[in-house]
């Protein structure tokens, strides 16, 4: 596990994640041209669970999902 620190909603917070979970957020964060920590507020402020971590682990699955569905062009 690798626990990173960063600022979200104006408070400091603390993720703990897999490096492969972290290098798919960087994935992501890169594709869509912005911060990491604005990929995490987004999960933040998106999310269905009460614990941030899960929730960042979905949004990558999710991710994955939607790229497996999407026929390449």
């Amino acid at each position: 596990m690798d626990k990173r620190s960063l600022s979200i909603a104006g408070h400091r917070t603390s993720i703990a994640l897999e490096p492969e979970f972290w290098a798919a957020l960087e994935r992501m964060a890169a594709e869509a041209g912005q911060p990491m920590a604005g990929l995490i507020r987004t999960i933040d402020e998106t999310r269905q669970t009460t614990n941030l971590s899960s929730a960042a682990r979905v949004a990558v699955l999710k991710w994955y999902q939607q790229k497996a569905e999407t026929p390449a062009s």
